[in-house]
């Protein structure tokens, strides 16, 4: 069973930055292609980024320019590194396969206010 932990999440003000962590048990990283979602207050949950088992990287228009994923295979870790952070992130954020091969985790909240 693959168990997904988000972490660091937190209250941020608008032109801040955070970085995520995404730990995951009893995968390989460098088998699938994993990705961050958020879902936003009322709102579907959304795809933001990806990263492929050779590193490429794919991301929202909404976070491009600003969000950065990547993985440490090594750790079976996936980050998301996020600058110049908006109101309009304020959300939950998950990890998973592209396409949601695994049960979901918790999720990690990010809330950009002043």
């Amino acid at each position: 069973q693959v168990q997904l932990v988000e972490s660091g999440g937190g209250l941020v003000q608008p032109g801040g930055s955070l970085k995520l962590s995404c730990a995951a048990s009893g995968t390989n990283f460098r088998i699938y292609t994993m990705a961050w979602y958020r879902r936003p207050p009322g709102k579907e949950r959304d795809l933001v980024a990806s990263i492929t088992s050779r590193g490429y990287t794919n991301y929202a228009d909404s976070v491009l320019g600003r969000f950065t994923i990547s993985t440490d295979n090594a750790k079976n870790t996936v980050f998301l590194e996020m600058n110049s952070l908006k109101p309009e992130d304020t959300a939950v954020y998950y990890c998973n396969s592209l396409g949601q091969r695994y049960a979901w985790g918790q999720g990690t909240q990010v809330s950009v206010s002043s």
